[in-house]
């Protein structure tokens, strides 16, 4: 042995980082699925006028990893995701507070609805009938985990009772 410690990377950790990018229908569908029940704070919201750009970062489910971590009786997971969209023209915020940075926000969905020249407004669905509307030059969302998953403090998975 030489002596010399390397630092542990994330990649040593099993499972590489979630990265994914949106630029169709389909592949938002695929994000808004694994953000469903994301929480984070007003004050983890940017909105970036003069870059175009629009970032959100989460505590994000492991929707992906839940079956298996039930199998293999280990807790579910969480992580810390970036959100990013690229593109945007203009942003508002409906039944929600952006001023408030102590307010909490649990994303729902994502859903775009575009114009003909493939532009578009994205929005943003939050409990508690929030809503946060982008409207975008066109659809270009990322989505990257940014820390290790870590057991989920409530020890389950999100859950949504029929109303």
């Amino acid at each position: 042995m030489s002596g010399q410690f390397e630092d542990a990377r994330f990649e040593d950790g099993g499972e590489p980082a979630l990265r994914l990018r949106a630029e169709t229908a389909a592949d938002l569908e695929v994000i808004s699925a694994l953000t469903q029940d994301a929480v984070g704070q007003t004050s983890d919201i940017a909105w970036l006028p003069r870059r175009r750009r629009f970032t959100l970062l989460l505590n994000r489910f492991r929707w992906e990893d839940a079956t298996a971590a039930g199998r293999q009786g280990r807790p579910v997971e969480r992580t810390r995701a970036l959100l990013t969209i690229e593109g945007v023209l203009r942003a508002r915020a409906n039944g929600i507070d952006p001023k408030d940075r102590d307010l909490v926000v649990s994303l729902l969905s994502l859903a775009f609805v575009p114009r003909e020249d493939g532009a578009g407004a994205l929005t943003l669905v939050l409990a508690g009938e929030g809503e946060i509307v982008l409207d975008v030059e066109c659809l270009d969302v990322a989505l990257t985990d940014v820390t290790r998953p870590y057991p989920a403090p409530s020890g389950r998975a999100p859950r949504h009772p029929d109303s």
